[in-house]
């Protein structure tokens, strides 16, 4: 698997994640890479976390955080 493809797998389980209603609550990072905590409130569901390994991921998920918990919508272009 190519470094964009582990990337790009590690952004779209962030996507999901948060497209279904879960927040970040905690990023712990290591020399492993980053377990980032996510908790749904409303479902009352046990938290869930994902393990980053790719740095390209690990910078998604702060900029998701820094933009307000909304993942990164594709920029649309007309031709």
């Amino acid at each position: 698997m190519s470094a964009f493809d582990e990337f790009d797998q590690e952004r779209q389980e962030i996507n999901a994640l948060l497209l279904q209603g879960y927040s970040i609550v905690s990023i712990e990072e290591d020399l492993d890479g980053a377990r980032v905590k996510f908790i749904h409130s409303s479902l009352g569901r046990v938290p869930v976390e994902l393990q980053l390994l790719t740095a390209d991921a690990r910078k998604h998920v702060t900029t998701v955080v820094i933009s307000g918990q909304r993942p990164a919508t594709p920029i649309e272009t007309h031709t």
